[in-house]
């Protein structure tokens, strides 16, 4: 669990305690109940969330930095995969097709995440994929749900990066 999570947590939990010992005064037996299921949700729910962080970070890198399609896709991809991106058909086979291709006719292909970020049972990624050490690449914001240990869904946004652009800043 990461500092920040520790930190959120505990800050979740001190309002949680000073609101419950406001409440008491007026019906302290239900109110305890009530705001230690609330706290506790809270806590589980973070878990949840870097759990499933933590499963496609894994999947993300084994597949589009190692190139191992099959090793990962059937440790991670649940039984039914939902696919949004327009180019990759629905199901865990035809994703390990289309990029076991891919990485055939582009061998020096990565995705490097740059962020990761999760809440309840999504993941989000922003990426720098390239095709080679000579392309600009693309930045990729992809998203995925996670249902049981498993990933069940994907969506992605993608924007070539520039050579050129009307500001300073970049593009990750």
């Amino acid at each position: 669990m990461s500092v920040f999570t520790v930190k959120k947590t505990l800050a979740l939990g001190s309002i949680l305690t000073a609101l419950l010992l406001v409440a008491c005064q007026q019906n302290p037996h239900q109110v305890a109940a009530s705001v230690t299921d609330k706290t506790l949700n809270a806590i589980s729910s973070t878990q949840q969330a870097e759990q499933n962080k933590k499963i496609v970070v894994d999947f993300y890198e084994g597949v589009f930095l190692k190139h191992q399609v099959k090793a990962y896709s059937d440790l991670y991809i649940g039984d039914q995969y939902i696919q949004h991106n327009p180019h990759v058909p629905d199901g865990k086979a035809p994703f390990v097709n289309y990029f076991t291709q891919h990485f055939q006719e582009h061998p020096e292909a990565k995705s490097v995440i740059k962020r990761a970020v999760a809440e309840d049972n999504l993941v989000f990624l922003h990426v720098h994929s390239t095709q080679n050490d000579q392309d600009r690449g693309v930045a990729i914001v992809d998203i995925f749900r996670v249902e049981n240990g498993k990933i069940v869904e994907h969506w992605d946004v993608q924007q070539d990066v520039p050579a050129q652009s009307a500001n300073t800043n970049t593009m990750f």
